[in-house]
């Protein structure tokens, strides 16, 4: 497990529409997703790179990642910020590993940024039915280190902790993060009628405790799917407008003939 990294501050801004900015001291750096960073003082400096090689750069892609990972170390003197932005209406979540473990699950996408030192890894789910089911959750990411990392969820944030053999069972889209304690496996709903008019997935995350949870009430596919649906709706309509006044102009036309 990587060790020593980077002891930086931050503070969270923001309600629906989150930032972190990140406190830097001299020498020290934060990784960050590229294109994630929204401002900076003059004394950092910018390095992009493929964070190890090119296959940690083609494991990052595979857990929808980009393939280049940018550091931002600051070189002035006094202390040096920097912030990044969340990429659509949700919350930013400050995962502090030293006290976690040293290890924390997460989806896809949900990587923010963190302090230089954490390890960003591909988590494959161990039962064959989350691989084969769990869509959002087949491959998950792993935070691996001592330090602080930032992932971002969409909607309002909920946080559970499970007892030992508590169960809970989550819309695999809504599941953020969890403790590498929590056993992961997906579950069949269930039902003719619940499979086909039930509207939630033929499949849910199924989480067993001991070990923290996150959730998020607004999954990105499901904002992306509601945005999707209502401009074809938008352009039914259009069409479908002009497709009657068309028809009308075309009557008046021959009429007057």
């Amino acid at each position: 497990m990587p060790s020593g990294a980077d002891v930086v501050d931050y503070q969270i801004f923001g309600d629906d529409m989150q930032l972190v900015e990140v406190e830097l001291d001299p020498g020290e750096g934060v990784r960050a997703e590229a294109g994630a960073m929204m401002y900076m003082d003059n004394s950092i400096e910018m390095q992009t790179s493929t964070g190890g090689g090119l296959f940690k750069g083609f494991k990052r892609m595979i857990t929808g990642e980009s393939f280049f990972i940018t550091t931002f170390m600051y070189n002035g003197s006094g202390k040096g910020r920097v912030a990044f932005g969340a990429p659509y209406p949700g919350k930013i979540i400050p995962l502090d590993l030293g006290r976690e473990g040293g290890q924390f699950l997460c989806q896809k996408d949900a990587f923010l940024c963190a302090a230089r030192g954490i390890e960003i890894e591909i988590a494959f789910t161990k039962r064959i039915g989350a691989g084969l089911f769990g869509g959002e959750g087949f491959i998950l990411q792993r935070l691996v280190g001592d330090g602080l990392a930032f992932v971002h969820a969409g909607g309002a944030i909920v946080e559970r902790r499970l007892q030992p053999g508590e169960n809970l069972r989550v819309d695999t889209g809504c599941l953020v993060a969890f403790a590498p304690t929590v056993e992961y496996d997906i579950q069949f709903i269930g039902g003719f009628k619940n499979a086909l008019f039930g509207g939630e997935g033929l499949f849910l995350a199924c989480l067993t405790g001991p070990g923290k949870v996150y959730l998020q009430s607004l999954p990105f596919s499901r904002l992306a799917d509601r945005i999707f649906a209502a401009s074809r709706r938008s352009v039914g309509e259009k069409k479908g407008v002009g497709g009657v006044g068309g028809s009308l102009l075309g009557g008046l036309l021959q009429g007057d003939r």
